[in-house]
């Protein structure tokens, strides 16, 4: 078995740790939500196990607004690729090339001409209504 085959560990206290950071959330704010017992430092120590108890993990992630799903999951490379491969310049982003590098299926300049085309047909049959009533009017 590889180090590639052999499935990841997950530190969940640093998940914890990176949606607060990400949320813009300090270890007090955290603690004082958490209850009377919770200070920044307990949050500290919390955030260095790398299990939490899932009735804590449970929690801090409805404090946080997140699903527990995604502090235990969380994982840097993943988040890194999916950010590499999903930013506007990249190229297996076709979403975003497609808005810069559209192709029309038809020939814009093929569609100039049967403009002008229609025009020019519309422009010769006034001109024979209008000589028809000019022969009209002189008889």
């Amino acid at each position: 078995m590889t180090t590639t085959d052999m499935p990841k560990k997950v530190h969940e206290g640093q998940n914890i740790k990176r949606f607060r950071e990400m949320l813009g959330i300090k270890q007090e704010t955290l603690a004082s939500e958490l209850g009377e017992d919770w200070t920044q430092s307990k949050i500290s120590h919390l955030e260095a196990k790398e299990t939490v108890d899932p009735a804590i993990l449970d929690q801090v992630a409805k404090i946080l607004k997140v699903p527990v799903e995604a502090i235990k999951n969380f994982d840097d490379e993943a988040a890194i690729v999916n950010i590499q491969n999903n930013y506007d310049g990249s190229t297996l982003n076709h979403s975003a090339n497609y808005q810069y590098n559209y192709q029309p299926t038809f020939n814009p300049v093929d569609k100039v001409v049967e403009l002008y085309e229609r025009m020019l047909k519309e422009k010769d049959e006034k001109i024979a209504l209008l000589e028809k009533q000019a022969g009209e009017r002189k008889k």
